[in-house]
C-alpha cells in the first residue's frame, strides 16, 4: 500500500542592518510543532545581497531543524525498542 505524505515548512525572515535572521515552524501529521532558528552577520565590506543572507539564515535553520528530527525520532525509536540505540547523527 502506497501513502503520500506531506509537510510543509514556514520561513520566515528579519533583517536588521547586517544581520538576518530566519525562523522556521515545521507541523508534524503527530500534532507536534518543532521551530528552529538561524542568524548570519554581512561583513561591513561585503555588498548588501539581501536573497544571500536568507539563504545562509535559512540553511541553518534547517539544519537546526534536521538535527531536532533526529532527536526525536531517535526518542520514538527507544520508546518501543527493548534494545538500547545510538543517536541518530
Amino acid at each position: 500500500m502506497q501513502t503520500l505524505v506531506g509537510w510543509h515548512i514556514e520561513m520566515e525572515f528579519r533583517e536588521e542592518g547586517a544581520r538576518t535572521a530566519a525562523a522556521a515552524l515545521l507541523r508534524l501529521g503527530d500534532g507536534s510543532e518543532l521551530r528552529a532558528h538561524g542568524y548570519t552577520s554581512r561583513h561591513p565590506s561585503d555588498p548588501e545581497q539581501l536573497r544571500v543572507g536568507e539563504e545562509i539564515a535559512a540553511a541553518r535553520a534547517l539544519n537546526d531543524l534536521a538535527s531536532q528530527l533526529l532527536t526525536k525520532a531517535h526518542g520514538e525509536i527507544q520508546q518501543v525498542s527493548p534494545i538500547p540505540t545510538h543517536p541518530l547523527s
